[in-house]
């Protein structure tokens, strides 16, 4: 099935994940303009007593800036942007952030923890898109038969919360029964993983710890190096520090004093963490990362990191059909 037309601008089948703390306007808008949907968790839009509604002035800033870009370049125009809702029961501040997305028209909406139909019911109707993101397919049949237009499988490799499936398994029981949009996310860090993502039945790639470390992005300056520096074999599994697995850099876990390799407590409250040391802060002190992160050696802009992955793409379809010919030979 063709994607919606929604997608019609990309200039690369690719969603960069929403990254909490980290994902802000600037990174969004640098993603849409290069040509690949730029994202942000609504969460991130963060306020205090009396000041402005944040996330009234992101939506604001995104669509300003998109429109001002689309004007000055009619024939390359940007991708378009998506907001993640955490629709848990958790979340007291989703009816207002619904409502204020549903008047600035948000295109892509991407939920999480749960699927609820009147969310996507509220992406219908101000004409967006709706995407759910998904470990399994149990999960994925609920989230369709809830509304939701399309899913986002989180497979084995994805940073953060992510599933435990390989995404060959993953991809291939969702498309048995499902011909709508999905996007694969899972050690998606160059132009040939997306490629792949696509080979397997996906329409695209999904993509978060790439983008940490660019210029654009708003994390700690050693959490950027860290992902430079690091790969593969640096990252461990655990549902330690928020109770839902997911994929954390050894070297940030060392660093609170504990031993990454010796996380098998799944309670954090029964963990000693010294005399004189409190328990850390997850999501500050503890850095998520996908396995993708080998790919990943300098720290650039996010225009210059999607036009590598780009570069990369269009040499792996060139490699690939190059291989199926002979071998049709």
């Amino acid at each position: 099935m063709a994607l919606p037309a929604i997608f019609d601008s990309l200039r690369l089948p690719l969603i960069g994940s929403p990254l909490f703390i980290i994902s802000n306007p600037d990174l969004v808008i640098a993603q849409c303009k290069a040509g690949v949907v730029g994202s942000f968790p609504a969460l991130n839009a963060r306020e205090k007593a009396g000041e402005d509604i944040q996330l009234e002035l992101w939506l604001k800033k995104i669509t300003e800036e998109l429109d001002r870009y689309n004007q000055a370049n009619p024939d390359t125009p940007a991708a378009p942007y998506a907001v993640n809702q955490i629709v848990h029961r958790s979340n007291a501040r989703l009816e207002r952030d619904l409502e204020i997305c549903h008047r600035y028209k948000v295109p892509i909406w991407i939920t999480s923890l749960g699927a609820r139909e009147e969310v996507n019911q509220a992406a219908h109707d101000c004409g967006g898109l709706a995407l759910h993101d998904i470990i399994n397919n149990r999960f994925a049949h609920k989230a369709i038969a809830k509304g939701a237009d399309g899913l986002i499988a989180v497979a084995a490799g994805a940073g953060g919360h992510a599933g435990a499936q390989s995404p060959l398994a993953l991809i291939q029981e969702i498309r048995e029964w499902f011909n709508g949009p999905l996007f694969l996310s899972g050690a998606i860090a160059t132009g040939d993983s997306i490629l792949a993502a696509q080979a397997m039945g996906a329409d695209g790639g999904y993509a978060g710890s790439a983008f940490i470390a660019t210029t654009e992005a708003n994390a700690d300056a050693a959490y950027k190096d860290m992902i430079a520096e690091c790969g593969a074999e640096d990252i461990v599994y655990s549902n330690l520090f928020t109770g839902v697995w997911g994929n954390y850099l050894k070297p940030s876990i060392a660093k609170t004093g504990m031993d990454p390799d010796r996380l098998e407590i799944s309670d954090a409250s029964k963990m000693d963490f010294g005399e004189n040391r409190e328990k850390p802060k997850s999501w500050k002190e503890i850095w998520g990362s996908g396995q993708g992160i080998g790919a990943i050696n300098e720290i650039v802009p996010t225009a210059d990191l999607i036009a590598r992955l780009q570069r990369e793409y269009v040499a792996a379809q060139e490699r690939l059909a190059a291989q199926l010919g002979w071998k049709r030979a």
